[in-house]
């Protein structure tokens, strides 16, 4: 149902409410319209004017514990679904509300432990949330055998469509990321991928349409800020990459190559300070992540501290010899012979010219890191 229509049918019901105000059946009718608009703290409402203690007691608190799960207050939830599941253990739609609770609170593997085979049989968003738990803990050979699977048992649930485009971009299976996400293009989810696979093409334009609309359905969408932040980079508006790149960051919070990306970006507006802010960050997430430590480096040889600089280069290569922040750093450092004001005509010739063995400059670098 449309957003509008969902509204509507809200306002249609909550007039019929007023005349009949004790019609608990009614009440509850307009608290689903409620949660269908978007309106959770409003359904609350109107459920905590219902007795669940009476003929409607379950519905009512299964609905109340979505309602709360949708207002942020996973605790209240948890606790009306598991109430629920005493009665009914092996209910497929009440383990799949407190796992998804559970997912939202970041309990990740307490959120696993409630979908089982029957939950994920019978309900498609169990699959969806099976394969987005896989692809956050990192476990990416299990989500990628079960990946087809979950594809052919529900070809037409555009979020499953929308997860495993996201998935399967970060399994590098790109033909497969661009046929989910067109199965689902109106999904934010699937916008962001679409967009992400513009920006590797070059489509900026393309690809600045795409993430602006995945941000306008979902304004919370990191992968959607930090594909717009790299599309301004791109584009050479490094002021305003700046606000996505650290907005994406700070949403997804351990990604360590959109804090890199964040990082250049704040360095090529100028502010060297914060770029270090945000290369330590990801060194302090990590501090076996090479690009961090090849990033100092190169910051360091552009500030003149060459000492600094060969050491955390010596130290990024033995970590990872290929990446494109040692490989930017040793540019640097053999280019500048000390001259800090030479070091940064070399990173601007570097930022946009090939950089790397495959002929890639810094941003097109960046891309890939942070995708």
């Amino acid at each position: 149902m449309a957003q509008d229509d969902a509204r509507e049918r809200f306002d249609r019901l909550s007039g019929f409410l007023l005349e009949d105000p004790a019609n608990i059946h009614l009440t509850l009718e307009c608290a689903e319209a409620a949660l269908t608009a978007d309106l959770p703290e409003r359904a609350l409402e109107l459920l905590g004017t219902i007795d669940e203690a009476g003929e409607l007691g379950e519905a009512v608190t299964n609905l109340a514990g979505i309602a709360a799960m949708r207002c942020g207050d996973q605790a209240s939830a948890q606790a009306r679904f598991e109430s629920l599941l005493e009665g009914r253990p092996d209910d497929p739609s009440l383990r799949f509300n407190l796992a998804w609770s559970r997912a939202l609170a970041g309990d990740f593997e307490g959120a696993r432990s409630m979908l089982d085979e029957a939950a994920i049989e019978s309900l498609p968003q169990a699959a969806m949330l099976d394969l987005q738990l896989d692809h956050h803990l990192g476990e990416f050979e299990p989500a990628r055998e079960k990946l087809r699977g979950y594809l052919d048992r529900y070809p037409d649930y555009g979020p499953l469509q929308a997860a495993a485009s996201v998935l399967a971009l970060d399994l590098n299976d790109l033909e497969l990321a661009q046929a989910c996400a067109n199965r689902a293009a109106d999904h934010p989810d699937a916008m962001a991928t679409l967009g992400s696979l513009d920006l590797a093409e070059n489509r900026l334009g393309a690809a600045r349409a795409r993430f602006e609309r995945s941000i306008a359905v979902r304004a919370q969408n990191a992968r959607a800020h930090i594909g717009l932040g790299l599309t301004e980079l791109a584009s050479g508006n490094a002021a305003a990459a700046i606000e996505h790149l650290d907005r994406g960051a700070s949403q997804f919070g351990d990604h360590l190559g959109s804090w890199i990306a964040a990082g250049w970006a704040h360095y090529l507006a100028k502010d060297s300070a914060a770029a270090r802010a945000r290369f330590e960050t990801a060194l302090a997430l990590d501090d076996t992540f090479g690009e961090a430590q090849g990033s100092l480096a190169a910051l360091a040889a552009l500030e003149g501290d060459l000492e600094s600089a060969q050491r955390r280069m010596e130290v990024a290569r033995r970590l990872d010899r290929d990446s494109f922040s040692t490989t930017l750093a040793a540019i640097v450092l053999a280019s500048a012979a000390g001259d800090p004001g030479k070091a940064g005509q070399m990173f601007e010739l570097a930022a946009n010219r090939p950089l790397t063995h495959d002929g890639k400059s810094l941003v097109q670098a960046l891309v890939e890191i942070a995708r």
